[in-house]
């Protein structure tokens, strides 16, 4: 019997998912924690339309046909060769997806965007090149720009007659973007903007035609946006940096020496510039949160190709325990991954819908709908790049000292994926987000961490004798509902001992993060295996149901360890530290599973279809 608060009318918490069942609506950014989902109410990869899959066949058939033929060609930089092929899917209008129809787009929904961001991101570097032409290059003027600015440069980047770059990063201003020292002072005739300033690690740069640079007007303390020409005068681009992985994108510092901008490609108002690169970087994280599952995919097919086809003490590897082990952990990441991107990519649609309904413009509208899941952006992809990690990790090891060669295409995986936990803000930063932007977000929106805490408490001093639900879905609804009473237990707690010295507190911070991101991804994958079972009935959930409950196994060893070390951290006194501990080990119990049995028929699956097919 496991124990926990099962009595609506008792619980503060229990009563709050209650009520707010009822409302229809939209689940906002970060409210997981505190409402409860039904299957009806998210987006699953299963519902992807005819006209999708024919996007995401057409963005496949492209890699197929213009990339994995030159990976080689690719990685040594052929010079013109990226900008071609940026070009060649613009003549596919791949490059069009989330551009307005008014401006020669397809005006596509962010679920389809984010589907070709899944498929391209199975094409090693160019995926890289792909994404920030479509994302960071060109959304920065699709959503700020004004009338002039639309119709003067993105039908071009639509079709890849433009390629784009995104100049943020400087030598002393990474995470901390706003530290920028390029600056922009008006010319004595008013006409130009004079920059002067560095940036560096620009993905595309080498060929850019447009960029898009922060800086600081005079002696602002914000920064500026503008839309810079590569033809502009005083731009000096420096050689391609030789990098790890990730060797065919085009990376480079750029020097703004005296560059005169014309005051009309000021990109947005004077000192919007802060706000345009957060808003973008809450797009571009989300974004690659998909972008990740391509490479993860393509990498388990790898694996299994190899497991099924190396044979050692006279079978194939692949009927090993340990090997099924790698294998299975494999595909469970992926799976998970994939739930939790498409889930808050149908929310952010159904927020800029919303938006729009109200009166507010679709620009306008795009933004401040991705931007209200800045949450859930910061930590998918913190899951996503670590997932790929894993998984391109144990593929090199599936593969053995093959997987060591160059020869073997584990290592362009294994190589290319390490960037993506430092893209888009570091995963350390991320994680600070999530907490951070938590608190800050509970309390503008009218939930007090600290108040559910408290509530919290005092539900777990009462004694509770029910036992948990014999229904399967009931069953791991309530284990997840206690990992989200887990989660804002410690979330208030944290909160209320450091107060404003919270962000120094950066271990704790981790702690807390990787608790909100194991509950989102968990209560992911089980919506996600309801409603599939909804649409393909109970016989084909058997091998769905093992990933689900091996996932959710494994996120109650994490919560429980991530609490218990955050309060060790900060429960100095004995019988509050004790008191909490208990709570905590009793939030995050759940019924055995039989894992190696799970993980080897989730294995078993994958290497009779000798590909990742779920």
């Amino acid at each position: 019997m496991i124990i926990g608060c099962l009595n609506l009318e008792r619980c503060y918490l229990c009563s709050q998912f209650k009520n707010l069942l009822m409302a229809k609506d939209i689940l906002k950014g970060g409210e997981f924690l505190i409402k409860e989902s039904e299957p009806s109410d998210v987006f699953i990869p299963e519902e992807i339309s005819e006209e999708q899959k024919m996007i995401a066949q057409t963005c496949s058939d492209f890699l197929e046909a213009y990339v994995y033929p030159n990976l080689d060609r690719i990685d040594n930089q052929e010079e013109g060769l990226m900008k071609h092929l940026l070009q060649k899917s613009g003549e596919l209008g791949l490059l069009a997806i989330s551009v307005p129809a008014e401006y020669e787009g397809f005006e596509q929904s962010f679920v389809t965007s984010m589907l070709a961001s899944e498929y391209m991101g199975a094409g090693y570097s160019f995926s890289v090149a792909y994404s920030a032409h479509t994302g960071i290059g060109t959304l920065p003027i699709v959503y700020y720009g004004n009338e002039q600015q639309k119709q003067k440069y993105i039908p071009s980047l639509a079709t890849g007659a433009l390629t784009s770059a995104y100049c943020l990063t400087e030598p002393n201003a990474g995470s901390d973007a706003n530290s920028g020292k390029t600056r922009a002072v008006l010319s004595e005739d008013g006409k130009h903007y004079i920059l002067n300033g560095q940036k560096m690690w620009i993905t595309n740069g080498g060929f850019a035609d447009l960029m898009t640079v922060f800086a600081k007007i005079d002696n602002d303390r914000v920064l500026s946006a503008f839309i810079v020409e590569r033809a502009f005068p005083g731009i000096i681009f420096n050689a391609e940096e030789k990098k790890m992985g990730i060797k065919g994108s085009s990376t480079v510092q750029i020097f703004f020496n005296d560059c005169k901008v014309p005051v009309e490609n000021l990109l947005g108002n004077r000192g919007e510039g802060f706000r345009i690169a957060l808003n973008i970087l809450h797009m571009g994280r989300i974004k690659l949160g998909g972008t990740v599952l391509g490479a993860a995919k393509r990498t388990i097919t790898q694996s299994v190709n190899y497991a099924n086809e190396r044979k050692q003490f006279g079978k194939s590897i692949a009927e090993f325990g340990a090997i099924k082990h790698k294998l299975a952990e494999q595909v469970i990441k992926t799976w998970v991954t994939e739930a939790s991107v498409y889930r808050v990519s149908h929310s952010i649609d159904e927020a800029i819908q919303n938006l729009i309904e109200t009166g507010v413009p679709k620009g306008k509208a795009s933004i401040d709908g991705i931007a209200q899941y800045a949450i859930e952006a910061a930590f998918l992809k913190v899951f996503g790049s670590e997932a790929l990690s894993f998984i391109v990790d144990e593929a090199v090891q599936i593969f053995g000292g093959m997987g060591f060669s160059s020869e073997t295409p584990v290592d362009r995986a294994y190589r290319d994926a390490r960037i993506n936990r430092i893209f888009e803000g570091t995963n350390e930063i991320n994680r600070m987000l999530v907490v951070d932007t938590t608190i800050k977000k509970s309390l503008k929106e009218g939930f007090d961490v600290s108040r559910y805490s408290k509530s919290i408490l005092k539900s777990m001093e009462e004694p509770v004798t029910e036992s948990i639900s014999t229904n399967y879905y009931e069953e791991k609804k309530f284990f997840i509902k206690n990992f989200k009473k887990a989660t804002l237990l410690l979330l208030g707690e944290v909160s209320e001992t450091y107060q404003r010295s919270l962000t120094n507190e950066q271990e704790v911070l981790f702690n807390i993060s990787d608790m909100i991101m194991q509950v989102y991804a968990a209560e992911s994958a089980l919506l996600r295996l309801q409603k599939l079972e909804n649409i393909k009935g109970t016989d084909e959930m058997a091998i769905y149901k093992d990933i689900v409950d091996v996932f959710i196994y494994e996120a109650a060893d994490i919560l429980y360890k991530s609490g218990k070390d955050a309060i060790n951290s900060f429960a100095g006194d004995k019988n509050y530290f004790e008191k909490l501990l208990s709570y905590l080990e009793r939030l995050t119990t759940i019924k055995p599973v039989n894992i190696k049995e799970a993980r080897r028929r989730i294995a078993n699956y994958l290497i009779s279809e000798n590909k990742y097919k779920f």
